[in-house]
């Protein structure tokens, strides 16, 4: 990755972006807590959610929660909370892992918690995971690998694709197999 990481930004590569997310399953599993569902966040939490989800060994439920959409994800807005959950076996109940990629302001995992905490009686406890934890969140995570007491701006490996459209992908993949 070209772009250098500073106090405003920080550039995070896929190997980077693959090892934050081992890291956090580590100090998940060296806590000693046990749960019973990982429910992600999507779309940012999706993939260190799939990977806690197969690595534990439970089933992974799918929560869409956004705030980001403007100008690519720049700027945040009102947050939506879908109405419902999916999950590949049974329903959201019990200890429930919740992940995402970060928290930023902690609006989005707050107010997630008290929708768990209204709609789904099921469930006992939950604890939330995630790769950054900014200074600015009014909430501080359970699990963390990184805090960010300068408040960048995460530059995440697949946002690449943010801007990306079928066209520029096929003219990047047909450049590419041609080198």
């Amino acid at each position: 990755m070209n772009k250098i990481s500073d106090d405003n930004h920080l550039w995070v590569s896929w190997e980077e972006y693959n090892h934050a997310i081992e890291k956090l399953v580590l100090k998940v599993h060296a806590s000693g807590w046990k749960f019973d569902q990982v429910l992600c966040l999507a779309r940012g939490g999706m993939r260190p959610g799939d990977v806690c989800s197969r690595i534990f060994d439970v089933p992974l439920a799918i929560l869409a929660a956004s705030s980001y959409r403007e100008e690519a994800g720049t700027v945040r807005s009102e947050l939506d909370i879908a109405k419902h959950i999916t999950i590949s076996r049974g329903a959201l109940a019990g200890r429930i892992l919740l992940v995402d990629d970060l928290v930023d302001s902690g609006i989005t995992l707050e107010q997630v918690q008290r929708h768990l905490r209204e709609h789904y009686a099921p469930v006992t406890e939950v604890k939330t995971a995630v790769i950054w934890w900014k200074q600015c969140s009014i909430i501080e995570p359970d699990f963390y690998v990184d805090f960010l007491p300068t408040n960048p701006w995460i530059h995440q490996p697949f946002e690449d694709y943010d801007d990306m459209r079928p066209h520029q992908l096929a003219a990047q993949t047909q450049h590419a197999d041609k080198a």
